[in-house]
């Protein structure tokens, strides 16, 4: 007999909502979550669909957040089988959202009911933010949620995101945060001319290629517990006009740092200008930071899921910050505890993204048992 969390998942790869578009996902989620007693908000912006929803008034208020929007398909006649349409084959689900991460999503709102159904008169509160705004820019998504929750003064105690963070098998690593992302554009300023007569111009690339040298080399800090040390790293370099006789008059480099909680984005900028002005460089230098490093030090949650983790596979997780950004780092800024737990990731993102559906029923009660140890 099919689960009721595979029904569900499956109901939910069947709705093609590639970013931003919510393709109806919410709607499914407000008919299964208001006879539980739930309060469901949808909040519009900029074409973008959210929900918020809560059961309950008192604390400790719980919170399960997600995305509905998923990355486009890429060659649909590179799929084996139609990626809106859930199909199995040799024990996987294919679908595109099936790892990233509409099976959490249905894992959460079932193992809710399961638990409110033993449950009705639990402690504290349950909630759900999601957006169909994560895997694009995210200006119009959780964040935006998570403003408004707080212009209401509405606290968040404990988060547990479904990113897809399991590596071989599901449980085995969960995020207990994720390190910032800053990126910057910087254009240094020669003379343009011809090659043949250098002592009339001014190479940009020979200037920048000393400061280059020493960003590389430069120790940014040595991380700490829970984190890496920070990187830096040069993913762009343009300059020229083509022709092979000229001196550029600029060169433009594109660099990101990856950065941990032992660093802040303005000390990390102020270290850089300090070394392009040692080298006496003309140049500009645009900023744009994507997201601020955010941790949950073990505790409550953390001990919570990997608890119910050890229960329910026999595996003592890994807390990593590892990966990319998530919408975590939003939720972090007002709730003290966020951690991300999810489904393995070895297929997101790629043509015939797919899950082992042993693990689609396994994950659903790993959630329910969290219930369970923070809500009784």
């Amino acid at each position: 007999m099919t689960s009721k969390t595979l029904a569900l998942t499956e109901e939910l790869i069947a709705l093609s909502s590639v970013t931003p578009d919510d393709k109806g996902c919410q709607r499914r989620l407000i008919d299964l979550l208001s006879p539980l007693g739930f309060d469901c908000e949808s909040i519009e912006s900029g074409g973008v669909t959210n929900l918020w929803a809560r059961r309950g008034t008192a604390a400790p208020l719980l919170v399960f957040a997600g995305h509905t929007d998923v990355v486009p398909t890429g060659p649909v006649d590179q799929w084996q089988s139609d990626p809106f349409k859930p199909s199995h084959r040799d024990g996987k689900l294919y679908g595109r959202g099936a790892a990233d991460m509409k099976t959490s999503i249905a894992a959460m709102v079932v193992a809710v009911e399961e638990f409110v159904a033993t449950h009705p008169d639990h402690k504290g509160s349950i909630g759900f933010l999601i957006t169909s705004d994560e895997e694009g820019p995210a200006t119009d998504g959780t964040v935006i949620v998570c403003d408004k929750l707080q212009e209401r003064g509405e606290r968040l105690d404990y988060c547990i995101v479904g990113e897809p963070t399991s590596n071989q098998e599901l449980g085995d690593m969960i995020k207990n945060g994720r390190r910032g992302t800053m990126s910057g554009r910087l254009t240094v300023k020669g003379i343009q001319g011809h090659i043949a007569y250098p002592q009339l111009a001014k190479n940009p690339i020979h200037l920048a290629a000393p400061a280059l040298t020493e960003l590389v080399a430069e120790k940014w800090d040595e991380g700490n517990e829970y984190y890496l040390p920070t990187s830096w790293q040069m993913s762009n370099i343009h300059g020229g006009t083509g022709a092979s006789n000229v001196i550029p008059g600029e060169v433009v480099i594109d660099f990101n740092f990856r950065f941990s909680t032992a660093s802040t984005a303005e000390g990390l900028q102020q270290r850089v200008h300090a070394i392009l002005d040692k080298h006496g460089l003309d140049y500009d230098l645009k900023w744009t930071i994507g997201g601020h490093p955010f941790l949950t030090p073990r505790g409550a949650l953390s001990d919570a899921l990997s608890g119910a983790i050890r229960e329910e596979t026999g595996i003592d997780t890994e807390l990593s910050t590892t990966g990319g950004t998530s919408d975590g780092r939003f939720i972090a800024r007002i709730c003290p505890q966020v951690i991300e737990f999810g489904p393995p990731n070895g297929s997101i993102h790629k043509i015939d993204e797919h899950i082992e559906i042993r693990f689609i029923d396994p994950l659903k009660n790993i959630y329910r048992r969290t219930l369970e140890k923070l809500l009784t």
